[in-house]
């Protein structure tokens, strides 16, 4: 079980902190091998163990996450200290666009969040996601096409500025006025 903990631990983790919040990542990642050690003999091996493993925890950060808002212990602030960093390649070059795309993250509901980390961030196909998430494939598919939709929405024109000109100009020149003309033709 030890070489199981070693090789999925920092895995389950990022997905508890991305889903659930960073202040909780560390107890609910116990508490999901302290589950997966204790079902072990029930494992029948009819998925792979790390899909077991992500099951168990998605299962619990979703489960925190509902009792936290059923008992408003968990205010909106600390969703949004959930780290949600995007895929490193996508924004390397710009803090502005990655601050940007984890704040969006941060905004979507926990079922969007979940299913956007397992397919975006994590590189897992739908029917691994299915299979976590205990839904169907179409359900999965749907469910990330709803969260992007909501992402998209959340980031609007401003990241389409930020990405064409790097001050959030949108025309190209950065001055700011709208003007298509460069700084040295004004």
């Amino acid at each position: 079980m030890h070489a199981v903990y070693q090789r999925y631990h920092r895995r389950v983790f990022a997905l508890t902190a991305r889903i659930a919040g960073a202040q909780e990542a560390e107890e609910l990642t116990q508490d999901v091998f302290l589950k997966a050690f204790r079902a072990l003999d029930k494992f029948r091996g009819d998925a792979l163990l790390g899909t077991w493993l992500y099951r168990l925890a998605v299962n619990a950060a979703l489960s925190h996450v509902s009792r936290s808002r059923d008992r408003r212990k968990v205010p909106e602030e600390v969703l949004e200290s959930v780290p949600a960093p995007p895929h490193p390649s996508a924004v390397d070059g710009d803090p502005r666009i990655r601050e940007r795309l984890e704040a969006a993250l941060r905004e979507l509901p926990a079922g969007y969040r979940a299913v956007i980390v397992l397919h975006d961030i994590e590189g897992l196909q739908h029917e691994e996601i299915a299979e976590i998430l205990g839904c169907r494939i179409g359900t999965s598919k749907s469910q990330l096409h709803k969260a992007r939709a909501k992402m998209r929405g959340l980031l609007g024109p401003a990241l389409a500025g930020e990405r064409s000109d790097g001050n959030g100009n949108g025309n190209g020149n950065g001055n700011g006025n709208g003007d298509r003309r460069g700084a040295s033709e004004l």
